[in-house]
């Protein structure tokens, strides 16, 4: 296998982005087919890091490393393993999506709207491949600013407060974990993420290392109480902006939690772990409870994104719930259930944002109380909302139960009570799913506008059901992701339940 794919994967769409720009809103057409052959080819490309992955292995793979910065021992090193392969894979289908769904929806500087999505793909990617902490920071920060034009240039009436609330809060969080990072580049010499793993840090070291990742991992998920910018970014944004915000920006949090949390500083996740548990929990019940009262529909996904995200940090830190002998098959299920929810969620909170997107570009409203009986007149639509909400609320055979069952059933093996807690949220989730669709697809027509409304067309249609044989295709048959990833997250349990001190 070629081994510069990783490079091909981050810097053709990066590249590609710049060359749409230049072509020019005149252009739009050739903007829109350029930007659709280039994310498909890289979508294409990305899937041969799954069909040439090796499954025996914990080590990086598809490595690249070049000099960079010699002065400061800084390299242009990328490689995968079993946890950022299936993100980076993520990341390629989605961005096909939210191009398809902005082609004839987005007529305000079609080229640059492309070329965002073109250019955030290339970045997005870049996190998940550095294995370089400066590499990998540069990516981080350089990715919130396609985002945040995104929500500032196309999005609602009060955009640019949501995309100044946007940058602020994700961009303070990194700030620290900027200067965690130099201070173990100082202590061992090296800003290779994986000499990080192995450094010898003393209690207190792993204490202020631990929360300084914290702040701009927690922020990125988000959690509570630091998860106020999410509904007013995904509000505000246009419908792609909110997929890729929600179907990947918010996973670089969870990723941050597995690549440098657990390895680098194992004594302090153990020291608290119940903290983030509880912020978990919180996360899960609260905030699906602070769902429940929404009225506008992007805001209720929007807060729902937040409680699912939640089985996320809680299968990664329940883990040490399971710190005894004899636990460690726990430990195991609730990290793959953490990674396979966050690959679940990806698609379905995808789904759920273009559902609202196609209401919103017949009627130009996300209001609940606009709607009503909409099956009535978009009979295909309603199907597939209807499925998509189905797993959302975590039915099985859908992509949403997977995840949720191996973090659920992780956590009651080693506490019943925060299991039980947790497995609450599944009812919560379908009172304000089910809710949702009621008001919105059921019931007989309450507003003249619905009865009008044209179906799903191809374009729509096609998006639809690709998303809908995913996720029902992972909830049938998830083995081949959690195959991918089981070696990988088995040697990041070792490394996390191994002392250091």
């Amino acid at each position: 296998m070629d081994n510069s794919i990783l490079s091909l994967l981050i810097w053709l769409p990066i590249f590609a982005g710049v060359a749409v720009i230049l072509i020019g809103n005149e252009r739009a057409n050739m903007a829109r087919w350029i930007s659709i052959v280039v994310a498909v080819l890289v979508f294409v490309m990305s899937l041969s890091l799954y069909t040439d992955f090796d499954t025996s292995t914990q080590l990086m793979q598809f490595e690249e490393k070049a000099t960079w910065i010699a002065h400061f021992n800084i390299f242009y090193h990328l490689g995968v393993d079993g946890i950022s392969m299936p993100l980076i894979i993520l990341t390629t289908f989605s961005t096909i999506l939210v191009i398809i769904a902005g082609w004839e929806v987005i007529q305000t500087r079609p080229a640059h709207y492309m070329a965002a999505f073109l250019m955030m793909e290339g970045l997005i990617i870049g996190v998940f491949a550095s294995l370089d902490a400066i590499l990998f920071y540069a990516f981080w920060e350089a990715s919130l600013i396609p985002m945040l034009l995104i929500i500032g240039v196309w999005g609602g009436d009060n955009r640019v407060y949501a995309a100044i609330k946007f940058f602020l809060y994700t961009f303070l969080g990194s700030v620290f974990m900027l200067v965690s990072l130099i201070y173990m580049y100082n202590k061992g010499g090296s800003f290779s993420i994986l000499a990080m793993h192995d450094l010898n840090l003393t209690t207190t070291e792993q204490a202020w290392i631990f929360w300084a990742f914290f702040m701009a991992f927690a922020v990125k998920v988000p959690m509570f109480p630091v998860h106020t910018w999410l509904p007013d970014a995904h509000v505000q944004a246009p419908t792609g902006g909110s997929v890729i915000l929600a179907a990947i920006m918010l996973k670089m949090g969870g990723y941050g939690f597995f690549r440098f949390s657990l390895p680098i500083t194992p004594d302090a996740a153990l020291q608290f772990s119940d903290i983030i548990i509880i912020l978990s929990l919180i996360a899960i019940v609260y905030i699906g409870f602070v769902a429940l009262v929404q009225r506008d529909m992007k805001k209720l996904i929007a807060y729902s994104s937040i409680s699912h995200m939640g089985f996320v940090t809680l299968g990664v830190f329940a883990l040490f719930l399971a710190y005894k002998p004899g636990m460690t098959e726990a430990a195991l299920l609730g990290l793959e259930g953490a990674m396979v929810q966050m690959v679940s969620h990806g698609f379905i909170s995808a789904a759920m944002f273009l559902v609202v997107g196609v209401l919103y570009d017949r009627l130009h409203s996300r209001e609940i109380s606009t709607y009503g009986g909409v099956i009535n007149s978009m009979p295909k639509f309603t199907g597939f909302a209807v499925l998509f909400a189905m797993a959302n609320v975590g039915l099985p055979g859908t992509s949403g139960f997977v995840g949720e069952f191996m973090v659920i059933l992780g956590v009651v093996q080693a506490n019943i009570w925060y299991g039980v807690l947790a497995g609450s949220t599944l009812v919560i989730g379908a009172a304000y799913t089910l809710w949702m669709v009621k008001r919105v697809f059921w019931g007989a027509v309450t507003n003249p506008e619905v009865g009008s409304l044209s179906d799903v067309n191809a374009r729509e249609f096609s998006i639809l059901a690709l998303l809908a044989i995913v996720i029902v295709a992972m909830g049938l048959y998830p083995q081949p992701i959690i195959d991918v990833m089981h070696v990988t997250i088995e040697h990041l349990l070792n490394q996390a339940l191994t002392s250091k001190l």
